[in-house]
């Protein structure tokens, strides 16, 4: 075959503008971003998970007092609505357990209650540090503490002086609550009908679709009764004034609320003050200098989902997008509570774990 019936070929040559380069900078510029928030993601995610029994985590945030000094007191902080109470406050718990230079403790309580479960956890693990430590330990009653609230309080035990409110605290609420609500009214002008399948009839006597009988009333009133007399036990461990005068603890354990001054008259609390003025308690309980000790708090530690804004981390009732199914079934879930609402317990406050 001859060159001239040879197909010829066509050589494009192409030339780079600035515009095409620009986007090919900004391609690269994408890729690098996305490489590095994975990186990091993959690092929250490792250092996340081992924050169960990892407190190095959680970093100390400082009070006041001298930054130099060895012998410190630690404020250990339970705040919002108390749940499972295995979350940030037992770490904080942990933390102040295995720091032997922490001389004294100051529990910083700004809560309305919780599970009565999660409320006893948190009052055995205070409880069980300042025994074990030997610590003086003093409660510093923020704008709140309220039933579950004032029943981790009660951690101070027999120690004199060591339960201060402030002035505009709200305490008490003494007592147990299971939320009923009775829509069977409702379901009936609309004509629906709970169908439901359950293996005895007491399975669903809390359910709100149905009236509750008497006899359902009276088994679920004995349960709590139970627990309201754990509850009054164990304000006598803390208020020892009232192991001989029962009467007038059950004078006061009707779920009311009470001022600072209400409980200071009632011999609730021991002071009225700032926290400034439980740190000066423990410092004298503790026989400590105050120029040459150090106060520190704790950080709650980061999460990855905190981080990206998932529900998994956002304090429900704080206005962001909502809880999570999970969430939702786990707080509406029939439960006795040492709350101070009268509210499903859905709505609620920032979790204290």
């Amino acid at each position: 075959m001859s060159a001239m019936n040879q197909p010829q070929q066509t050589i494009v040559v192409y030339t780079q503008t600035a515009w095409t380069r620009f986007w090919s900078w900004i391609g690269w510029f994408g890729c690098f971003v996305m490489g590095l928030t994975a990186f990091i993601l993959l690092m929250l995610l490792v250092a996340q998970g081992g924050l169960d029994d990892d407190t190095t985590n959680i970093d100390e945030k400082y009070v006041q007092g001298d930054k130099d000094a060895d012998d410190k007191v630690a404020v250990i902080s339970i705040e919002g609505v108390i749940m499972e109470g295995d979350g940030f406050v037992k770490q904080q718990i942990d933390k102040v357990r295995k720091d032997k230079d922490v001389k004294a403790v100051v529990v910083r309580v700004d809560s309305p209650g919780g599970t009565v479960t999660g409320s006893d956890y948190i009052l055995h693990h205070l409880s069980k540090l300042r025994k074990e430590r030997s610590l003086p330990m003093v409660v510093s009653m923020g704008g709140m503490a309220a039933s579950g609230g004032y029943y981790v309080s009660m951690a101070v035990g027999d120690q004199p002086d060591s339960i201060f409110a402030e002035p505009t605290c709200s305490t008490g609420s003494i007592g147990v609550i299971i939320p009923h609500y009775d829509v069977s009214g409702l379901m009936a002008r609309f004509d629906v009908k709970d169908d439901s399948i359950a293996t005895h009839e007491r399975k669903q006597m809390l359910s709100p679709t149905r009236p509750m009988s008497e006899e359902h009333r009276k088994l679920i009133q004995e349960h709590i009764n139970h627990m309201f007399v754990r509850f009054k036990d164990i304000i006598k461990e803390g208020r020892p004034a009232f192991k001989d005068d029962e009467a007038a603890l059950d004078k006061l354990a009707t779920g009311e609320i009470f001022t600072s001054q209400q409980a200071l008259d009632n011999k609730l609390i021991d002071k009225i003050g700032f926290i400034e003025d439980a740190i000066d308690r423990a410092l004298e309980m503790a026989s400590l200098n105050k120029n040459k000790t150090l106060v520190v708090s704790y950080k709650r530690p980061a999460t990855l989902l905190g981080e990206l804004g998932g529900y998994a981390q956002t304090p429900v009732g704080s206005g962001a997008a909502g809880p999570t199914l999970g969430q939702f079934l786990e707080l509406t879930a029939p439960r006795a509570w040492y709350l101070s609402t009268s509210l499903p317990a859905i709505v609620t406050a920032r979790s204290a774990d």
